[in-house]
């Protein structure tokens, strides 16, 4: 199984950019996909973008299309999340996971490796 480290997170103003990395190691990134979850306080996990084992797919959750942006460097086993014009609702810890598939899905059950997570928090 992979393992998976996050890094990049942080305390913000709202409208500054971050982004987030996921350092792959324990086997070969490009055959699955992957994507960033999060999870703000006192709310359940959700999904937030996804890319195929490719990188030539992306998708994203509706709330954040235009500010969000998943990209994939294989030559490095990393893919990155970049968070554009950070608000307070982005606040939350945001996981990346590989998915057992190579296509994208937006369903957890599908994920079998996660990392730590990393902390965003956005201050207004």
């Amino acid at each position: 199984q992979v393992q998976l480290v996050e890094s990049g997170g942080g305390l913000v103003q709202a409208g500054d950019s971050l982004k987030l990395s996921c350092a792959a190691s324990g086997r070969a990134l490009s055959r699955y996909a992957r994507a960033w979850f999060r999870q703000a306080p006192g709310k359940e996990r959700e999904w937030i973008a996804g890319i195929d084992w490719s990188g030539g797919s992306t998708y994203y959750r509706d709330s954040v299309k235009g500010r969000f942006t998943i990209s994939r460097d294989d030559a490095k086993n990393t893919v990155y999340l970049q968070i554009d014009n950070l608000k307070p609702e982005d606040t939350a810890v945001y996981y990346c996971a590989e998915s057992r598939w190579s296509l994208i899905s937006t369903i957890e059950a599908d994920f079998d490796s996660w990392g730590q997570g990393t902390q965003v928090t956005v201050s207004s």
